[in-house]
């Protein structure tokens, strides 16, 4: 069973609907005992990262999903959910977040040259592969993505497994042995971004 996390911070129906093209069924999940019951679990997310962690905290969810990740099982978090599994993040002031994977979310550097970035990053742009990922099976070494964000990961090179270029370099796609992270929206990104759901699928 693929559990797709509600609490209440993403817009599930456009995951839900992305799986639904793939002919898979995905299972909402609000409560932390129901986590523990997938084999795979995504991690939606829009909106602030510390109302994020408040909700998910609230819930009792936050440590159902560390359990669940030390299980070995594939999880997967999408644009906020993918911030969240870092162990802080500067958004309006800062906060912890799951601490599944080393690093910090920090806003985009508008100063100096860069200050003429539009915040937020919105549209489609790359995703360059930068370590080979279950993932990316099957797919080229670069291809567009759908992005809506205003802050981004930064973590160590060896998690960094796509890259995108808005202004400067910033990493896109994350992966901690079973724990994968996409900033951009696979769900709203056609093809490519069913491929690589298809291929979580697959896991």
């Amino acid at each position: 069973m693929i559990g797709l996390i509600d609490y209440n911070m993403g817009n599930l129906r456009s995951v839900s609907n992305a799986f639904e093209k793939l002919g898979t069924e995905v299972s909402v999940i609000r409560t932390a005992e129901d986590i523990a019951q997938c084999d795979k679990i995504i991690l939606p997310g829009v909106g602030a990262f510390k109302d994020a962690m408040h909700c998910l905290k609230e819930r009792g969810m936050d440590e159902a999903i560390g359990a669940f990740a030390s299980s070995g099982k594939p999880l997967l978090g999408i644009c906020l959910g993918m911030q969240l599994l870092f162990e802080s993040s500067v958004e309006f002031g800062k906060s912890k977040g799951l601490g599944l994977i080393e690093g910090e979310i920090v806003a985009f550097d508008t100063s100096l040259f860069h200050k003429r970035l539009k915040i937020p990053h919105m549209g489609w742009n790359t995703l360059y592969v930068t370590q080979k990922s279950d993932l990316f099976k099957g797919m080229p070494e670069s291809f567009y993505l759908y992005f809506v964000h205003s802050f981004h990961t930064h973590c160590d090179e060896k998690y960094r497994i796509g890259k995108t270029m808005y202004g400067y370099e910033f990493p896109s796609a994350v992966q901690k042995d079973n724990v994968y992270g996409f900033q951009p929206h696979p769900e709203k990104s056609h093809e490519n971004g069913l491929k690589i759901l298809k291929n979580f699928v697959e896991l």
